[in-house]
């Protein structure tokens, strides 16, 4: 082993192990891991921390004049093509459908060009996921036969970086003239456009459409049973509390909903970098439910540990705002970001931890790779049409971070038309880093297996 390969599987193991808490070199090989090393896509999902560390050392280096000279702005921080989708507004209290940045949980203060590098990374390693499911090369839960499938190509997934990163020059361009920019949102999408089918199929399942009481967030995951709502009995996503916490719980949080907590369970397994933490979802809803005609009236509310967002290891004075508790940031740059937030948002500190308190949208609706560059015909076409969608959107978000002025949009607009290409072609030097990066997270879980010296 040559000495820059052990260097960076030392980095490797630090840093996940400092995230983690496991060494995946000695030992027991956790979910979170496993998950990581099945491919490259899934690898940049569970390391952002090693994103963050990677811009600290030069490994992935920035433009620098993206870096130093456009205002700090609200960032999502975690900033992928899956963190992107449609919710609807205001959390469970609206029924209009928007496509958005959909995941805050990494979210800080930070220059822009750090969620645009991420996004781009994430766009080359989808479509190179994608082509790995017709190869043999990676497996997907989300398609089965893939008969007359084709995936972007690497040339599509370029082109795709530029139209991304032109959407957001164009709609920082047209926020400066038009400052009513600032509440625009992405709610409506041509029939044919990739995310038509799925603007449908989150407007089906807000409250009052179609499929509401058998695929939206509720309705997947309770069920009514004589004549009381409760959450279903899945073993593999769901854990009931033993009695003294069940009720720790219940005290702890019932001052941040709006209602009675019906039901309350653990869920198990959820997300991909926070896969480990704790949370737990409430069912809240009219202590008097009446059946399913009341059914409307009740939510989902999640209460997930909050911890550092992962920029702020390595960047930690970036600005003063990163300095608040982590569910404090995460709430405040949620509200921020989002042009009608949550009317369920708050943080609180209890069990010696930080917990945000949130709301899963009924119409709630994400996106995987196998969405948008997986298809029979013209994959580079919709792996564009995303790109250019999410280009729009987060220019959005980041706009939302200053309402009082267009320094922001107009700094951004000036030097990315000038960097564009030097931040493509970094990205696509990472994203070589990142397929390397999971060949050694795999080798070094093999190496741990049982029975393997």
């Amino acid at each position: 082993m040559t000495d820059r390969i052990e260097t960076r599987r030392n980095l490797i193991r630090a840093e996940l192990q400092r995230v983690d808490g496991i060494d995946p070199n000695t030992g027991p090989a956790g979910f979170k891991h496993r998950k990581m090393a099945e491919n490259p896509m899934s690898f940049l999902r569970g390391s952002a921390q090693l994103f963050y560390t990677d811009i600290a050392q030069g490994v992935l280096e920035l433009p620098g004049a993206l870096l130093q000279t456009p205002p700090l702005t609200v960032l999502v921080g975690d900033c992928h093509v899956s963190n992107f989708g449609f919710i609807t507004e205001q959390g469970s209290y609206s029924d209009r459908v928007v496509f958005c940045p959909n995941d805050y949980d990494d979210a800080c203060i930070g220059p822009a060009v750090w969620d645009l590098a991420r996004f781009l990374v994430s766009l080359l390693l989808a479509a190179d996921y994608c082509r790995g499911i017709l190869s043999g090369d990676y497996s997907s839960d989300e398609v089965g036969d893939t008969t007359g499938l084709r995936a972007a190509s690497s040339t599509d997934a370029v082109q795709a970086a530029k139209d991304f990163l032109d959407a957001y020059l164009q709609t920082c361009r047209q926020s400066v003239s038009n400052p009513e920019m600032h509440t625009g949102a992405l709610d409506r999408f041509p029939k044919k456009h990739v995310l038509g089918p799925l603007l449908r199929k989150a407007r089906r399942r807000a409250a009052g459409g179609a499929d509401f009481e058998t695929k939206s967030t509720l309705g997947k995951e309770v069920e009514i049973h004589c004549g009381r709502p409760r959450f279903r009995d899945r073993p593999d996503r769901f854990a009931l509390l033993d009695p003294d916490r069940d009720q720790a719980v219940r005290h702890a949080f019932r001052p941040y909903v709006d209602d009675s907590i019906l039901d309350l369970v653990q869920r198990l397994g959820a997300g991909t970098g926070s896969v480990e933490l704790d949370r737990f979802y409430l069912l809240v809803g009219p202590a008097g439910f009446c059946a399913s005609d009341d059914l409307h009236l009740c939510h989902v509310v999640e209460i997930k540990q909050q911890r550092r967002a992962a920029a702020l290891f390595r960047f930690p004075v970036v600005s003063p705002v990163n300095n608040l508790n982590p569910a404090h940031l995460t709430l405040d740059c949620q509200r921020l970001m989002q042009r009608s937030p949550d009317l369920v948002l708050d943080e609180v500190f209890w069990d010696c931890e930080h917990w945000l308190v949130r709301s899963r949208h009924h119409a709630r609706v994400g996106v995987d790779p196998e969405d948008i560059a997986l298809a029979e015909k013209k994959p580079g076409k919709r792996l564009a049409q995303y790109a250019t969608a999410c280009g729009e959107a987060l220019a959005l978000a980041h706009a939302r971070g200053d309402r009082r002025s267009s320094r922001f949009e107009v700094a951004m607009a000036k030097h990315l038309k000038i960097e564009a290409d030097a931040l493509i072609a970094a990205a696509c030097d990472y994203a070589g880093q990142v397929k390397e990066d999971r060949c050694h997270l795999e080798r070094m879980l093999c190496g741990n297996a049982p029975g393997v010296n």
